[in-house]
């Protein structure tokens, strides 16, 4: 990466897939990074979506796409982001938005296969791109038309976009993981007040 690029300075972890919404709607729309400052794609080419999608557990390898795909799958990442934003701020959405999630979700979503008893299942699909998309939409309508959409939060770290469904009793998480950003904002107060 060019050194005069502000993205070079991020950590090569910074890179790597956030699993920490607790929901898959929200894992996909994890993959593009501090959406507020310095925002960057963790999709940087098409062999990514196929390595997010093995890593997600949804496909047992990585899945070879193309850049029509590649740019569709982009397209439903931003729309659920904005869907998921306004839903939270009780906003209306954009009809074509809610088109774009609509149509995906019509497609035959991933077909769980049993492998063995008493152990995680197996997805299959016969047109996975497809599946994959319909998949998180599906998971998206789910979330965007319960009452657990009162429940997803935004990180508090500034630096962290990351939207997760707060599942504690008392519903007030503030961070996506407390042993990732929890720990960073926690050590940085503690710098600050040790250094005053």
């Amino acid at each position: 990466m060019d050194q005069t690029d502000p993205l070079a300075k991020l950590h090569p972890s910074d890179w790597e897939f956030r699993f920490r919404s607790g929901r898959l709607c929200l894992d996909f729309i994890a993959t593009v990074g501090d959406r507020e400052h310095m925002p960057f794609d963790r999709w940087r080419h098409e062999g990514d979506f196929g390595r997010w999608c093995a890593e997600t557990g949804l496909l047992a390898s990585p899945i070879a796409i193309g850049s029509a795909e590649f740019a569709s799958a982009r397209r439903l990442r931003e729309a659920l982001y904005r869907l998921v934003t306004l839903g939270l701020a009780q906003e209306t959405p954009d009809p074509a938005d809610l088109r774009l999630v609509n149509a995906a979700a019509l497609k035959p979503a991933l077909i769980p296969q049993l492998t063995a008893i008493g152990q995680a299942h197996a997805w299959t699909a016969p047109a996975p791109f497809d599946a994959v998309l319909a998949t998180v939409s599906r998971d998206a309508i789910d979330l965007l038309s319960s009452p657990a959409l009162a429940r997803v939060r935004k990180c508090a770290d500034g630096h962290c976009s990351i939207l997760f469904l707060d599942t504690s009793r008392p519903g007030k998480r503030r961070w996506c993981a407390m042993n990732g950003c929890g720990n960073k904002v926690k050590k940085a107060a503690y710098r600050k007040r040790h250094k005053a």
